[in-house]
């Protein structure tokens, strides 16, 4: 049964977060993070999936690029915005379940698909269900922890990307190995339909209490949340730097397994193993470290928030170029575990500079904007423009170098990513709301 907050919500609060105890926030964090685990399993199950589809179907890395990328990113983006303005006026905690389930339901159907085109046409349904669930979850997270911990908190969240990452390509990779692809699809959509059940029956929605329900007064039209988000620059240099941050993360890093495959000669399941231990590790140290690092120098100035994931992103690529660009796996490993850490510990960072500069009425809202121009453009193309790239090389010599002088050539985009994050920081402290 549904338990509500604390005792005290009678009490005068300034802050969301006083209604909930140590241990009910960690409850709610939990969900949510089962929530998100479910969330990037159903999306990124794809990557690991892509050489036994290619095989079946006879498609290019192009089609690749586009099954992976914009027939998931297309509704995912188009939807996020409105289902956000839902998610800002009224139940979080409804959107998110309807959400889930239907992203789970498709992600089912993605097993039955007998062409490219079905399965195609299914992924466009997951990244519809999918476009209800991150921004309705950290705008819940802001409300049950105080800002001062928020970073963290978010960090912790963040990991279930990474854990729904590696379950996908450990236990997606182990099943298609041994039980074909389809079989991957099912299996990672049916426990969603079950986990649909144990949110609706476990969330707390603070809104349903008077003193934090939002007014009229409050419920902006989209284009006037919109308007307010855009007039900040703070906003508008995280929006650019998101979409290159995406472009690289989601976007040409799902290849790495067919990488591995193609370069390193290791099958679907030891590729899908490998990368999934060490991106689960690096993905731990990362949103751990990144999100403690980030609450203690943003006490110090706020501007970090911004700074520190520009200079991660300045570290991370050379290391990401060399790993491709090696012979030897161990090294291959090594650096990828390297990059991992730093990628992911820029991401509570970044999230964390929104929540400050958005506004407490706005948050799903702008993190389904950022979403919005992220996933469409990073990784909707993202994973095409490094497909197509790749086919364009390997005219001239195999897909195997094609792949590898790709997915290095792209990572320079983290340099104007980096740029862009360092003038942001400029502009934080002015633009920063509760």
């Amino acid at each position: 049964m549904h338990k509500g907050p604390h005792p005290t919500q009678h009490a005068p609060a300034l802050h969301p977060s006083t209604l909930y105890t140590a241990g009910q926030r960690q409850r709610l964090l939990f969900i949510l993070f089962l929530v998100g685990t479910s969330n990037y399993l159903d999306r990124n199950i794809i990557g690991v999936l892509l050489e036994p589809i290619r095989d079946e179907f006879g498609a290019s890395d192009t089609m690749l690029g586009l099954l992976s990328g914009l027939a998931f990113a297309l509704f995912y983006a188009t939807l996020g915005i409105p289902v956000a303005r839902i998610a800002d006026r009224g139940d979080r905690r409804l959107v998110i379940t309807v959400s889930l389930a239907v992203w789970s339901m498709m992600t089912v159907l993605c097993g039955f698909a007998q062409s490219f085109w079905q399965l195609a046409l299914a992924r466009v349904g997951v990244g519809a269900g999918e476009a209800g669930a991150i921004p309705p979850a950290q705008s819940l997270i802001a409300d049950y922890v105080p800002p001062d911990g928020r970073a963290r908190a978010l960090g912790l969240f963040l990991m279930s990307s990474m854990a729904g990452y590696v379950l996908g390509l450990v236990l997606g990779g182990w099943i298609a190995q041994n039980h074909g692809w389809r079989a991957a699809f099912v299996a990672a959509g049916l426990p969603g339909l079950l986990l649909a059940v144990v949110t609706w029956r476990s969330l707390d929605e603070p809104r349903r209490l008077p003193q934090y329900a939002v007014s009229s007064v409050d419920q902006e039209s989209v284009w006037s949340a919109l308007r307010a988000l855009l007039a900040k620059p703070s906003f508008r240099l995280l929006s650019v730097a998101m979409v290159l941050y995406f472009l690289m993360a989601y976007g040409a890093l799902v290849f790495t397994v067919s990488f591995l495959i193609r370069i390193h000669g290791l099958s679907v399941a030891q590729a899908g193993l490998w990368f999934g231990i060490v991106s689960g590790v690096g993905a731990v140290i990362g949103n751990i470290g990144g999100g403690w690092l980030a609450d203690r120098l943003s006490r110090r100035n706020i501007a970090w928030l911004a700074w520190l994931p520009a200079i991660v992103l300045l570290m991370v690529m050379p290391l990401y170029q060399a790993a491709f660009l090696t012979d030897y796996l161990w090294l291959t490993l090594a650096l990828l575990l390297l990059g991992g850490i730093g990628l992911t510990g820029a991401v509570p960072s970044l999230f964390s500079a929104v929540h400050h500069v958005c506004g407490s009425t706005r948050r799903a809202t702008a993190i389904a904007i950022l979403f919005f121009l992220s996933n469409l453009i990073g990784m909707g193309l993202g994973p095409v423009l490094t497909g197509s790239l790749s086919d364009g090389i390997a005219a001239g010599s195999d897909p195997a170098t094609g792949l590898r002088q790709a997915l290095a050539l792209v990572m320079f985009a983290f340099v104007p990513a980096a740029l862009t994050l360092l003038a942001a920081g400029r502009h934080i402290a002015a633009d920063a709301e509760a």
